[in-house]
């Protein structure tokens, strides 16, 4: 598998693929298409995630209304239960997302 084909459908949802998963690990890809998280939602998760944008450009939104601007490259920690969302995102954004027990 190539991480940047096949993308699917342009305009449609986000996708997720998850490459690896066990016990303590998920690996996923997430293609955004564009599609933000809707407004007055937010990702809870009970695991930490470290997250590469690989392709495109996001902004990621905190709780407390902190903004995180993100290029192709760029990566982050996001520690389990802290509440975010994707405010904006390109159309060709690519993600891989490794989510795992925080120790």
């Amino acid at each position: 598998m190539n991480l940047f084909s096949p993308l699917g459908s342009q305009g449609g949802p986000e996708v997720f693929d998850e490459l690896i998963t066990t016990p303590g690990v998920r690996l996923e890809r997430i293609v955004s298409h564009g599609c933000p998280t809707p407004p007055g939602e937010w990702y809870d998760q009970p695991r930490a995630e470290w997250v590469v944008l690989l392709r495109g450009n996001a902004v990621l939104e905190w709780e407390d209304g902190a903004k995180c601007p993100l290029s192709a490259g760029d990566f982050l920690l996001i520690p389990p239960h802290q509440r975010h969302r994707v405010e904006s995102v390109s159309f060709d954004a690519v993600w891989l997302a490794l989510h795992y027990e925080d120790c």
